[in-house]
């Protein structure tokens, strides 16, 4: 179950839809999963109320892989989003899916700054025997 976990901030973000609609995030997060050649087993996105009357609310949000999982969630009175990407597989390496869904993320939130650190999770194991 050896997986890549790449957790990321993304900063000075443009405005965008992305970042104060939950639909538009949502469907953008399914199309960059798709083009990383990923899983979308299920997805639950939610909109929160602005920041104060004039400024538009963020949105929080979650697919569920056969992978693993994404996971990303919006500031747009900060200009800014966190994601965070968890891809593994039992039967081979998806790194370079989860790297590429990383891809996909800063093309189409441009972040002007971004810190992003990257964990290899989980030991290789033998498959355990059938029952």
């Amino acid at each position: 179950m050896r997986g890549l976990h790449i957790f990321a901030d993304f900063y000075n973000c443009p405005p965008s839809d992305y970042l104060t609609s939950a639909k538009k995030l949502r469907l953008m997060c399914i199309r960059a999963a798709q083009l990383a050649g990923l899983t979308v087993l299920g997805d639950h996105f939610y909109q929160f109320d602005g920041f104060d009357a004039i400024q538009d609310g963020g949105a929080t949000g979650a697919l569920v892989l056969a992978e693993s999982h994404l996971a990303i969630h919006t500031w747009p009175e900060r200009a800014s989003a966190t994601v965070d990407i968890y891809v593994c597989n039992v039967t081979g390496d998806n790194s370079g899916k989860a790297e590429n869904l990383y891809i996909e993320l800063v093309e189409e939130l441009k972040p002007g700054e971004i810190l992003v650190e990257r964990v290899w999770r989980g030991k290789d194991e033998p498959l355990a025997a059938a029952a």
